[in-house]
C-alpha cells in the first residue's frame, strides 16, 4: 500500500486535533489514523512545514499528550520553520 496515496484508504481525523498557541506563535496539532492500528501525530506550522512522529500512539489522547509535552518542553518555535 502506498501510504502517500490517500485515495486508496480512508483517514479518520481525531476530534482532539487542534491549534495550539504559545508565546504568540501557533501550530496545528493533527492526529489521525488510517486503516492500520495506531494514531499518527503531526505538528504543522503556519508555512505548511510539518513534524511527524515516527511511532504511532495507542489512543488519540496519548498522541495529544505527546504533542503538548513536546511543545512545552521544546518550545513552540522549535516546530516553526522560517518561510
Amino acid at each position: 500500500m502506498d501510504i502517500f496515496d490517500t485515495e486508496k484508504f480512508e483517514i479518520t481525523e481525531s476530534p482532539l486535533s487542534q491549534t495550539v498557541t504559545r508565546d504568540g506563535e501557533s501550530v496545528r496539532v493533527d492526529i489521525y489514523k488510517g486503516e492500520e492500528d495506531g494514531w499518527f501525530l503531526e505538528i504543522v506550522d503556519i508555512n505548511g512545514n510539518s513534524s511527524v512522529w515516527d511511532d504511532t500512539f495507542e489512543t488519540d489522547q496519548l498522541a495529544l499528550d505527546a504533542a503538548l509535552s513536546a511543545i512545552e518542553t521544546e518550545g513552540v518555535r522549535s516546530f516553526i520553520d522560517a518561510a
